[in-house]
């Protein structure tokens, strides 16, 4: 499915990520601000991640590892946030950039 986990248009190296344990993180859902978080909360860090998964596969220069998702989930909230058609996403990482997606019925 094309538009489930989008990634990119670019990827960052780990030169142009000095702290991987200190980036900020936003969500806007049609202009409102859902989700705010740090990945110095990760309940498990950015290397603890590699060391294990690396002990049950061989992770390569360009593998992507994806984790979670700061506080403020849609299903979490009263009342309830589901996504639809035509809702435009905005997710941002401080300092590396933004994402802008539209969302289209399949």
């Amino acid at each position: 499915m094309r538009s489930f986990g989008p990634l990119g248009p670019w990827l960052v190296t780990r030169d142009e990520v000095p702290d991987p344990q200190k980036l900020d993180l936003a969500l806007d859902l049609n202009g409102t601000r859902m989700q705010t978080g740090n990945s110095s909360t990760m309940i498990f860090s950015v290397a603890q991640l590699v060391s294990y998964i690396s002990k049950f596969m061989t992770l390569m220069p360009g593998d992507v590892v994806t984790t979670g998702t700061p506080p403020g989930v849609g299903m979490a909230r009263d009342p309830r946030v589901f996504l639809k058609e035509g809702d435009k996403l905005a997710l941002t990482v401080a300092g590396l950039g933004t994402q802008h997606h539209t969302l289209v019925a399949e």
